[in-house]
């Protein structure tokens, strides 16, 4: 999706949106929009195997996230290459690990960037990260397509348990479901162990010197209750990167630009006045 500002608008710069898994663009149409409104042109798309892009890989289970980070790349490097500056990046969860890898391997010319509850580490819980590691990998090598858990139709039981993980927004959540039921091809459902698999060892490259190696101005928003992704990996990213800003939440879920207004405005928030102070018009 390219969302360029009219002829004629002031161009206040260039900014690429990524979600994260099983995630899709009309999903995040409301924060893409806010950052339209301040006059910045957007572009957003689909993870192979996500939303539209459907190809060959089914339910996004990717047994090696290279491709999605080589994806990530060079799509940031030809927004920078056709459009107007500066040029900033926000990623979410998965979206957000992959970011952070991009800024570390490929050294794009963005001016500011925004991790938002970013996958620094999946949140094994109870399981330490090494064991889940493990089991992870040992699983994978038996049945990769597995899902890590069983899914159960409907609003009710998994349904109820997967809301208090993303939004405490009834509304929002209820919005997901209504594009499911247009496209059911978003659902992807559970991750598989060979997803999961990747993704420990994709988010083991967030070592510290990969970390310290990166220049761009980092925002790091996430949320001290977050489920999915691990709160303690953030907060050493945040301590490790050179120029890094930190924003956590005590009582969020998530999905924090799809929470409840008093968090997603703050988030927002946020955000435009770190663009303001490192990625002026």
């Amino acid at each position: 999706m390219d969302w360029r500002q009219p002829p004629g608008a002031a161009q206040r710069g260039s900014l690429v949106f990524a979600g994260g898994r099983a995630d899709f663009i009309e999903k995040y149409l409301e924060p893409l929009g806010h950052w339209h409104s301040r006059g910045w042109n957007v572009t957003s798309f689909d993870w192979r195997g996500q939303g539209h892009s459907r190809g060959t890989i089914v339910g996004g289970n990717f047994r090696d996230f290279d491709p999605l980070a080589r994806d990530a790349g060079e799509l940031i490097e030809s927004v920078i290459a056709q459009t107007p500056g500066p040029h900033v990046a926000v990623a979410h969860s998965m979206g957000g690990h992959l970011l952070l890898r991009v800024l570390a391997e490929r050294r794009p010319s963005l001016a500011a960037a925004v991790l938002v509850a970013p996958m620094l580490a999946v949140n094994s819980s109870p399981l330490p990260r090494r064991v889940g590691s493990l089991v992870a990998r040992w699983l994978a090598r038996l049945s990769p397509e597995r899902p890590v858990w069983r899914e159960r139709a409907g609003l009710s039981g998994d349904g109820k348990i997967r809301q208090v993980n993303l939004t405490r927004c009834p509304d929002r959540f209820s919005d997901e479901h209504w594009w499911k039921e247009r496209e059911p091809g978003f659902h992807l459902g559970p991750p598989s162990w060979g997803w999961l698999d990747a993704a420990f060892r994709s988010t083991a490259r967030h070592e510290e010197e990969a970390l310290r190696s990166v220049h761009v101005p980092v925002l790091l928003l996430g949320t001290d209750r977050d489920r999915l992704v691990n709160p303690r990996a953030i907060r050493r990213a945040a301590r490790l990167l050179p120029q890094s800003e930190l924003l956590m939440f005590k009582d969020a879920a998530h999905e924090l630009l799809r929470e409840i207004d008093e968090v997603r405005l703050e988030a927002l928030a946020r955000i435009d006045r770190f663009f303001d102070a490192h990625a002026p018009a």
